[in-house]
Order: C-alpha cells, then sequence, then structure tokens
C-alpha cells in the first residue's frame, strides 16, 4: 500500500495573495507545510501540486528546494490535478493537504493512516477517511485519507464546477456510494483557527511559531493549546474570521 501526501499549492490567493511563500522563521509556509506532512512516517512519498501558471514557477522551485516530487496540472480543475499527480507517482492512498496549514499535525495524520491502513487489511473497507467531516480540530490541522480507486472514481463522474474544485465534495456528498469515515479528537477544540487564509491568520501564526519554534524542531497541537492558555490574547486573533463556504 503506497502512500502519497499531496499537497496542493499555488500562489494565487483572494485573500492572501503568496501566503505559501511568506517566510516564517527563516522558512516558506511550504517547507513548514511539507516537514510536518513528511515527519509521518505512514507517508512513502510527498508531492506538491500546483498549476502550469508562470506565477507558480517559485512553488516549483521550493518544492524542489526541499527535495520533494511536484506535478503541474490544471488551477481550476484541481480534483484533474490529484488524480493525474496521483496515477504519475503510482498512490495506492492519497492524502490531500492543502499548503495554507503550517501547524498541520503529523501526528493526527499518522493515527488516521494507522486506522486506514488497519480496516482496510481487516477487510472492513474504508472509501475516504477524514477529520473534520464532523469537525473537532481546529482549522489548519484538515487531513483527507482516500484510496485512488475513490479517486479516480471521483474524477470519473463529478462533473459540477465546485467537485472539481475542491477535489472532495464528490466522494462525501455520496455516502450510498462510498463508505465514508471520520477520525474525532478526544477534546473538541474545533473553536480554534489554525489556518493562513487572511492577514489575522498570519499574525496569529507568526505569533505562535515565534513562541514554539526552535532548532527546526516540529511543536505538536498540544504545545499550542498550552501556549493559548497562557497567553489567552492570541486564540482572540482571527476568531473573527469567517471560512470561506462551498458553494456548489
Amino acid at each position: 500500500m503506497r502512500i502519497v501526501a499531496i499537497i496542493q499549492a499555488r500562489m494565487g490567493s483572494t485573500r492572501l495573495p503568496g501566503k505559501v511563500m511568506k517566510q516564517l522563521c527563516g522558512q516558506t509556509v511550504m517547507a513548514h507545510v511539507i516537514c510536518r506532512v513528511q515527519a509521518s512516517p505512514l507517508v512513502d512519498e510527498v508531492v506538491v501540486a500546483t498549476t502550469t501558471s508562470l506565477v507558480d514557477d517559485v512553488i516549483v522551485a521550493e518544492a524542489e528546494r526541499c527535495g520533494v516530487k511536484w506535478f503541474r496540472g490544471s488551477e481550476e480543475d484541481v480534483l484533474e490535478r490529484y488524480y493525474l499527480a496521483a496515477k504519475k507517482y503510482s498512490a495506492d492512498v492519497v492524502v490531500r493537504v492543502t499548503s495554507d496549514c503550517p501547524l498541520f499535525d503529523s501526528e493526527v495524520l499518522s493515527q488516521m493512516l494507522e486506522y486506514f491502513k488497519t480496516e482496510t487489511v481487516e477487510g472492513l473497507k474504508i472509501d475516504y477517511l477524514s477529520n473534520c467531516l464532523n469537525r473537532s480540530y481546529p482549522r489548519g490541522l484538515d487531513a483527507e485519507v482516500f484510496t485512488y480507486e475513490v479517486l479516480e472514481k471521483a474524477f470519473e463522474k463529478a462533473q459540477k464546477p465546485y467537485e472539481r474544485e475542491h477535489v472532495t465534495p464528490y466522494i462525501y456528498e455520496h455516502p450510498e456510494k462510498f463508505s465514508l469515515h471520520n477520525q474525532t479528537n478526544d477534546e473538541d477544540i474545533s473553536h480554534y483557527r489554525l489556518t493562513l487564509d487572511t492577514e489575522d491568520d498570519w499574525i496569529l501564526i507568526e505569533s505562535i511559531y515565534t513562541n514554539l519554534y526552535e532548532d527546526s524542531e516540529i511543536f505538536s497541537t498540544e504545545e499550542v493549546i498550552s501556549l493559548f492558555k497562557e497567553k489567552p490574547e492570541l486564540a482572540t486573533l482571527n476568531t473573527h474570521i469567517q471560512q470561506k463556504e462551498i458553494h456548489n
């Protein structure tokens, strides 16, 4: 079972253009995401999937600098981009991660992959596993795990623009077709927001890294929550942000 984590990344962003290449404690945001995904020992390959636009040449250069593979595809049809990247790099299982999550938790991903692999081996079929179907983790720790076969079906069947743009809606909106599972945290900490989409998100994430990042070591979500308890004003920096909705 070859597990390939595909990180989608592009320079275009309506709220915070170029956010994935912003410098965060001496590394780009994208480099931090790559490092955190690589920290899961169950991931066999990390691939950055970007667009064919010239502006995304810097994404390819950064992927190469970080020593990971890359793939270039459609800017609008991200589902196609994922499918072709997964096909090129011979994925049996695909992990979907977005590049605006520099607080991504590799331990959560490892727990998800262990569950996915165990249940599949024991014959209890899982097509799709997510930690945000019923959210108990902060936004910014999102991960989706699904088989190549399921991705291929979505690629062949999904017709609506939002299904193509957001990769997985065709899967999780058809529970009659696919076996869907959700990873739930022991404690509901979903009220925290740890993703990078706006300037206020950036102020928070930069503050977290300033407080916790040392010697390139990966700090945990537990350390972030402890920091919020010590400095509760930090957690309120981006609580007013409304997440963009997926419009079908």
